[in-house]
Formats: structure tokens, C-alpha cells, sequence
């Protein structure tokens, strides 16, 4: 069995995960972590993960310690929502250094072609053809529930009129306030637009999602078009995250739509709430919530893909699957051609030496 020598970059919701998800792999070798306080420097990664007990690999903040331990590949999952450039230097100089990465940031990466200005992804391929290296960035969504799942859903169709995917969830118990707040609005006024809301940011997000799955299909998309609706709080209530004063914004509704002779051939749709009875007519989950892939044509399928944590909380499945889309991938990642890859690039991907 080939083994490859891993380096997990980020300790925070996704990334402890991360951790975990490398040691669960028999043929990744966790050889170091990165954190980005010196608080957290010298902490044993089994620690910074939730794990009771120790896996030898003490986390530094000295990016050059990182670099003179020559992994094959870095998990990123650094926050890069809100740094968008310094991520993206990051990852620039890890690709330069001859390291592969996988990584759940900046999303719009995914498939940046069209996405983005050429100016903001030259860079990466440059570093990534100095390197011999790849880049691949990933995750449950943008990720495997908007890029395989509809894509799988559609071998089975004679005709494709719409491919819709849906993730329909309820926040309350994800506790990231930078996120909740700052980025995505909750408990703020209704008349007070967040960074996400600003125009052109979802199309820059999310856009990635239906300029890959067109592409999946063989189609030129002629647009992409966004739209949001936001809902009041009906009273004041708590969240992971803290408090949401009646009045404010609890629910989120928004698509993006790639679009083509006129209608909408491809959609991203987000359904986002922090209490159940938000919303009531919004589209509805199945159990807890998860995703959804809607293919109208012929036939017409409807899939639903439900998550649950071992610790009975969906949100918690949301991140572990962020963490092992990425972590499975490592391999083929490593075993990719140089550049910045995409999910049509890669070979299935399974949990394999994951059964117990």
C-alpha cells in the first residue's frame, strides 16, 4: 500500500474533523498541523481534534516548519470566506513549495472558469505548474452534493429540462458567529445587507456549482442570475452562535440560476433556517435536513440525501462530510497531473480502507 505523509492546515470546525479523518486512513500519515495562533502551537493533534487520546503530532504556527516536513499533500480548511486573497496566497505558496492540496476554500474554486477573473486564478496555476503539484477545492457544498450527486442522478435521464439541487437545513446549532453574523446576516435588520448579499457575491460563490454541473452536461450556460428572500425572527431566541432578536433575519432563501435560451437549466438553491417554523412554505427537509437533487425531464427524480452526526446533530454531519470529501481524496489528488483540478477531472472516489 502506497502511503502518503498528510499535513492538516486549520483546526476549526472542519479541520479537527480533518484530523480525525486522516488517522481513520490507513494509507495517510498525519506528519503535522497547522494553526493560525500561537495559543494553539504545541498542542498534540489528537487534543485539538476532540479525541481522547494523543497522536503524536504536536500543531505549529511556523509556516516554514510546515514546508521543511515535505508532505505530499495539505488539507486546507482555513477560513478563506473572509480572506479571500490571503487564502489564496496560501495556497500559492504551498502549491509552489511542491505540495499538493486539497482544500474546502475559497469556494469559487471549485470550477473557476467563468466564476472569476482570470487575475485571481493565474496565480494557482502558475504556483501549481512551478510545483508539479494540484489543487483541488471541494467539500459537501459547494462539493459533492451539487457536482456528483446531480451529475450521478442524470446518467439515468432521456431529458434534461432542469437540474435543481437543494440544501435545505436549519443553522441554529452551527456555531460559527463569523459565518452566522457577519457573512450570512442572521440577527441583523432585514434592511442590513450582509457581505453574502451584496451583489454579484452569490453568483461568485455559487456560480462555480451550476458553471460545473453545465459543463458536466456538455452546455454553454448564456447567464447566471441570483436572488434571495430573508425572513424575521417572530421573537427573540438563542442559537449556537448566540442570540436572535425578534424582528431580524432568521431565514434565508436564495438561488442561482445558470441559464440557457431564456430559462434556468441549472440552479443552486439554499434553504436556510434557524428555527423549524420559519419559512413554512419554503421547500421542507426530509428528517433533519440535508440536500436534495431535483431533475425534471424524463423520468423525473426527486433524490433527498439526509445527514446525522453520531452526536444527533445534522450540522455535525455537514462538517465531517466536508472533511472526508476532501480527506478521500488525497490519493487521487496526489496521483492527479499538475494544475487546479476540478470534480470532472477526478476518478471515483470511495472510502476505501475506511469498513470496519
Amino acid at each position: 500500500m502506497t502511503r502518503h505523509r498528510v499535513v492538516v492546515w486549520g483546526t476549526g470546525n472542519v479541520g479537527g474533523h480533518a484530523i480525525i479523518g486522516v488517522d481513520a486512513r490507513p494509507d495517510l500519515d498525519l506528519v503535522g498541523v497547522w494553526v493560525s495562533s500561537e495559543a494553539k502551537a504545541g498542542r498534540d493533534a489528537g487534543d485539538l481534534a476532540g479525541l481522547d487520546r494523543t497522536l503524536g503530532v504536536a500543531a505549529t504556527h511556523d509556516v516554514d516548519a510546515i514546508l521543511a516536513l515535505r508532505p505530499d499533500c495539505v488539507v486546507h480548511t482555513a477560513m478563506a470566506d473572509n480572506r479571500l486573497m490571503e487564502a489564496i496566497d496560501d495556497l500559492a505558496h504551498l502549491l509552489a513549495a511542491g505540495i499538493n492540496v486539497v482544500s474546502s476554500g475559497p469556494v469559487f474554486l471549485q470550477y473557476p472558469e467563468g466564476t472569476v477573473p482570470p487575475t485571481m486564478i493565474e496565480p494557482l496555476r502558475a504556483a501549481a505548474a512551478a510545483g508539479g503539484v494540484s489543487l483541488w477545492v471541494n467539500g459537501i457544498d459547494p462539493g459533492f452534493a451539487n457536482d456528483w450527486l446531480p451529475l450521478m442522478l442524470t446518467s439515468v435521464c432521456e431529458r434534461i429540462d432542469e437540474v435543481r439541487c437543494y440544501e435545505i437545513l436549519n443553522y441554529a446549532t452551527y456555531d460559527q458567529p463569523l459565518v452566522m453574523f457577519d457573512i450570512m446576516g442572521f440577527g441583523r435588520p432585514l434592511d442590513d445587507i450582509p457581505m453574502l448579499l451584496q451583489p454579484t457575491v452569490l453568483t461568485m460563490a455559487w456560480g462555480s456549482v451550476v458553471r460545473q454541473l453545465a459543463a458536466g452536461l456538455g452546455v454553454e450556460l448564456d447567464a447566471v442570475e441570483e436572488t434571495y428572500e430573508r425572513l424575521p425572527a417572530p421573537e427573540t431566541f438563542a442559537i449556537a452562535s448566540g442570540t436572535i432578536e425578534k424582528g431580524t433575519a432568521a431565514g434565508l432563501r436564495f438561488e442561482v440560476r445558470g441559464m440557457k435560451n431564456g430559462k434556468p437549466l441549472v440552479v443552486l438553491e439554499h434553504v436556510t433556517r434557524l428555527r423549524d417554523d420559519i419559512g413554512p412554505d419554503w421547500p421542507q427537509p426530509l428528517g433533519q435536513g440535508g440536500y436534495r437533487v431535483r431533475v425534471t425531464g424524463e423520468p423525473n427524480y426527486t433524490l433527498d440525501l439526509q445527514m446525522l452526526g453520531s452526536d444527533g446533530d445534522h450540522n455535525t454531519a455537514g462538517l465531517k462530510a466536508t472533511a472526508m470529501r476532501l480527506v478521500n481524496a488525497v490519493p487521487a489528488v496526489i496521483a492527479a497531473g499538475p494544475g487546479l483540478l476540478t470534480a470532472l477531472d477526478l476518478p471515483l472516489v470511495t472510502g476505501r480502507g475506511l469498513a470496519r
